[in-house]
């Protein structure tokens, strides 16, 4: 048995374990062979050879990390800890915030890959988020569309979904077809209230700077000067998706977030997220950023969800 001795620099010992040693426990619970022991300013490591260079490895990778940016996150610890591959970086304006919202709310991107969303955003137009629920790609995209308005780059932004029940099913329900609609808007009335006041909120979307609509409204239209946002764009069909695509006018920029393992669609259709991101993968001006259950900032317990049914989804 060999020992690894490998000292804490640049970074506060504290921070680098994590509240109750979490991310030693971490260690622990991905090196089961290695007996780890946190003291003072370092860590002492025994087992093989093999495993106390995998651990020097991903530790020496946090180094690295708070090196570059000066900054990392509880989060980003146990990214970088998780993954044996090498990350792939992010500016260093991406850790910044994206705007201030309602009673000076800082907003800014949480993880590792909504820092992707923010450099993908600022180097194409058009951008797929894809990933499952809780990740914060619907927040961060309506987060860079509201900085885009308030900086003027753009005269309006648009925020869409498939209300995928938005035909006869909703006829039922007492009201005009917004009021039926807007249910499945409300997600992203959610976002907006924490980043705009509501009497200006509510001003722009009476003057339509703000637009939130559902997926068939867009069709026929061109759209220019603007910051469009599709979500929940796994129960898009093959046409709708063609259709919302070929909408980008002048000066526009698209994010088309999704969870492919959250399909609504009727058996036998393709989802229209999973057909495009196959299609445009290689195309210069689109960039893709996967999201996953690192990136879940909803409760602890939704990342235990996720990993529960994508066990199941798995072996079926």
């Amino acid at each position: 048995m060999k020992e690894k001795v490998i000292k804490i620099k640049k970074i506060d010992p504290k921070d680098f374990f994590g509240p109750q040693n979490k991310n030693i426990n971490l260690l622990k619970g991905i090196f089961p062979e290695l007996k780890i022991v946190a003291r003072g300013s370092q860590i002492k490591a025994y087992g093989s050879v093999k495993d106390l260079s995998e651990l020097e490895k991903r530790i020496n990778k946090i180094f690295n990390y708070f090196e570059q940016y000066n900054i990392i996150s509880s989060n980003d610890i146990e990214n970088l800890l998780s993954s044996s591959e090498i990350e792939v970086q992010t500016s260093a304006e991406s850790y910044k915030p994206i705007i201030h919202g309602v009673n000076g709310k800082i907003i800014k991107a949480r993880t590792l890959n909504q820092r992707k969303i923010i450099d993908s955003v600022k180097k194409n137009d058009m951008v797929f988020a894809i990933g499952p629920a809780g990740t914060g790609k619907t927040y961060t995209g309506i987060a860079l569309a509201v900085k885009a308005l308030k900086n003027k780059f753009v005269k309006k932004i648009i925020l869409t979904r498939p209300a995928i029940e938005a035909g006869e099913n909703l006829g039922f329900l007492p009201g005009d077809l917004k009021e039926k609609l807007d249910p499945y808007m409300q997600p992203l009335y959610d976002a907006l209230k924490d980043m705009i006041p509501n009497d200006k909120l509510k001003k722009l979307l009476e003057d339509e700077v703000i637009q939130i609509a559902p997926l068939a409204f867009m069709r026929g239209r061109t759209l220019d000067n603007a910051f469009v946002i599709l979500d929940e764009a796994q129960n898009t069909t093959h046409s709708q998706m063609k259709m919302f695509l070929t909408r980008m006018g002048e000066n526009a920029k698209f994010i088309i977030t999704g969870d492919p393992g959250q399909v609504d669609l009727p058996k036998n259709t393709i989802s229209g997220i999973k057909e495009a991101i196959l299609i445009l993968n290689n195309t210069s001006g689109v960039g893709i950023v996967h999201l996953n259950k690192s990136d879940v900032i909803r409760n602890k317990l939704v990342k235990k969800i996720v990993d529960a049914y994508k066990k199941i989804e798995n072996s079926n």
